[in-house]
């Protein structure tokens, strides 16, 4: 989009803004006369709203970096304020945005940078959603309802509107800044739970049912500002391999230095999760990261270095004192309890589903299979997969579409990423593909990839890497890429 005219040219300069404030400052005394207190606490709750929608029209753009660190607080702030429906200001903020793209009259969208195949694969498994309503196992509308938010819409509301408002490099600098700095600021909280202890607010979770997980041998398993322990360890493991990655890259000594600090402190937080999987997402994506490289011995010494720190896992008893280090090893057991649980589960889905394809329908499992489909057998059997959610409610038709479309969208980034000319532009895109796929490996032991902040972090990795080309110096050809 074309730069937007100063800000102090549109408002600070008006003739309407003396009087507007003098008008505004009488209504609020004469608001404050009847109603008391009640309306300066409105306004202070209403004055960052009113700021971010008057910046979201100024420069959309401003909308989507919004939506991003939204999701980051949006489990903290549903701790906290319990009686609000806080997850309905994501969708609030990215319909926004989306307006202000619409009526954004100095730049109108170019609707043709929709015409991709990421757009494509995005409408389609929208669509498939959107049938789910007419399953014939006859989930109910209220759970397929608050299910397609997490599953589909996000996604379209997400991909479609990064295309048409990231357009260029200082917006995927931007985007990093952001998620690193978040990340590491769930990190530096998470280490203030595990040191000084949890909030009011906090414990009343814990208390409410979520000890359970969350206390393992008197330990508190962190969970920081994010939805649960699970979802805070794979996403700073998943930041920890994006800085790891860019400290390796052709930056500035001191930019690598604060990237290796970063990943440390990041590394740090995964631990004190407790979260198993998040082993995965580091294994998976460093080993991405290797065979994109192009580098044979880089290759060849990353891997001897992964297997090693696998046989210390595996076959030794190395840091067993250390209650993160121990558990973290124990994903690697055949015979953990927590595995074969899950496995039993997985043999009773593939039972149950022999004879239904098409799956259970949207909603049916997890958390709204429990509140809106209790008489439902699905409802009573716990995912803990990513993986097998999905193919409990779309059944292995949905399944093989759902995996079908990861895989190609997976394929499709590491072959731009392999074509890429720049090597800085490279760095940052092998960052975010090699994220994308430990992310992925990671949800088949947890719901990852569908919560917040990983969704949001992976759609708009996703339209970086497949902006890729026109990012590029020179710009790639469309053969070199497809």
């Amino acid at each position: 989009m074309k730069p937007a005219p100063p800000l102090s040219q549109t408002l600070l300069y008006s003739r309407w803004l003396l009087p507007g404030a003098v008008l505004l400052a009488l209504a609020i005394g004469w608001l404050a006369s009847y109603y008391g207190t009640v309306v300066p606490l409105v306004l202070l709750a209403g004055t960052p709203l009113v700021f971010l929608v008057v910046l979201v029209f100024y420069n959309p753009r401003y909308g989507y970096l919004a939506a991003i660190a939204y999701g980051f607080l949006l489990s903290y702030l549903g701790r906290q304020l319990v009686d609000v429906p806080v997850g309905l200001g994501m969708e609030a903020i990215l319909l926004l945005t989306w307006l202000a793209v619409v009526a954004y009259r100095k730049d109108p969208p170019e609707w043709s940078r929709l015409r991709n195949d990421l757009c494509r694969l995005t409408l389609i498994w929208f669509v498939i959603n959107l049938v789910e309503i007419a399953n014939p196992a006859g989930a109910s509308i209220e759970g397929w309802f608050y299910d397609i938010r997490g599953s589909a819409l996000l996604w379209l509301l997400c991909v479609p509107l990064g295309y048409l408002v990231l357009r260029d490099r200082r917006d995927l600098n931007h985007f990093l800044y952001l998620i690193i700095g978040l990340s590491v600021l769930g990190a530096l909280y998470g280490i203030k739970q595990k040191l000084l202890g949890v909030d009011a607010a906090e414990q009343h979770w814990l208390n409410a049912g979520a000890a359970r997980t969350h206390l393992i041998w008197g330990r508190l398993r962190v969970f920081s500002f994010y939805s649960e322990a699970a979802q805070f360890g794979s996403s700073q493991a998943h930041l920890a391999l994006i800085c790891g990655i860019l400290a390796l890259g052709p930056f500035s000594w001191p930019k690598r230095l604060l990237l290796v600090l970063a990943t440390l402190l990041l590394l740090n937080g995964m631990l004190i999760s407790g979260t198993r999987g998040a082993f995965f997402v580091l294994a998976t994506g460093t080993f991405v990261y290797l065979a994109l490289s192009k580098r044979i011995r880089v290759l060849i010494l990353g891997c001897l270095l992964a297997a090693g720190a696998f046989g210390v896992l595996k076959y030794t008893h190395i840091g067993d004192t250390n209650a993160s280090v121990y558990r973290m090893r124990s994903a690697l057991d055949p015979n953990d309890p927590s595995l074969q649980v899950r496995l039993k589960n997985q043999a009773i889905l593939r039972e149950y589903l022999a004879t239904r394809p098409l799956g259970g329908g949207l909603g049916v499992m997890g958390h709204w299979g429990r509140l809106y489909n209790p008489g439902k057998f699905l409802a009573t059997v716990a995912p803990d997969s990513y993986f097998v959610k999905v193919w409990g409610q779309y059944g292995i038709v949905g399944f093989l579409i759902w995996f079908g479309i990861m895989l190609f969208i997976l394929g499709k980034c590491m072959g731009i990423v392999w074509h890429i000319r720049d090597p800085v532009l490279r760095q940052k895109l092998l960052a975010l593909t090699a994220g994308f796929a430990g992310i992925l490996v990671c949800s088949y032991g947890n719901e990852i990839m569908n919560q917040m902040p990983s969704s949001i972090i992976l759609y708009t990795s996703w339209v970086f890497v497949f902006l890729g080309p026109s990012l590029d110096t020179p710009p790639a050809a469309p053969a070199d890429y497809a």
